[in-house]
């Protein structure tokens, strides 16, 4: 059974920083991408970065500059490390695994950024 678990969402002020882990479990090899989405509140799930390998990546508008995507296949692990964070940040922050042409999801970790 795959599943992902993320984990180092929480409180932080404006212009703060958080990072981002996520682990797949389930899965041996292969993954193709891994990613970050976040869905804020009455909004519809954006993506935030993606991540083939650590040099095929692809950011949202948003996140580019001051977000950073990273993988360590072996591990099946991706992080995000989010700089300057604004308080249109804040969302729930989902980890995506898209393996053998199947996206599987975690259950997501709170991002609230508020002084």
């Amino acid at each position: 059974q795959v599943q992902l678990v993320e984990s180092g969402g929480g409180l932080v002020q404006p212009g703060g920083s958080l990072r981002l882990s996520c682990s797949a479990s389930g899965i041996s090899s292969g993954i193709n991408s891994m990613g970050w989405y976040r869905q804020a509140p009455g909004k519809s799930r954006e993506l935030v970065a993606r991540a083939i390998d650590n040099l095929n990546t692809d950011y949202a508008d948003f996140a580019r500059g001051r977000f950073t995507i990273s993988r360590e296949n072996a591990q099946n692990t991706v992080y995000l490390q989010m700089n300057s964070l604004k308080p249109e940040d804040t969302a729930v922050y989902y980890c995506m695994a898209n393996w053998f042409g199947h996206d599987y999801w975690g259950q997501g970790t709170q991002v609230t950024v508020s002084s």
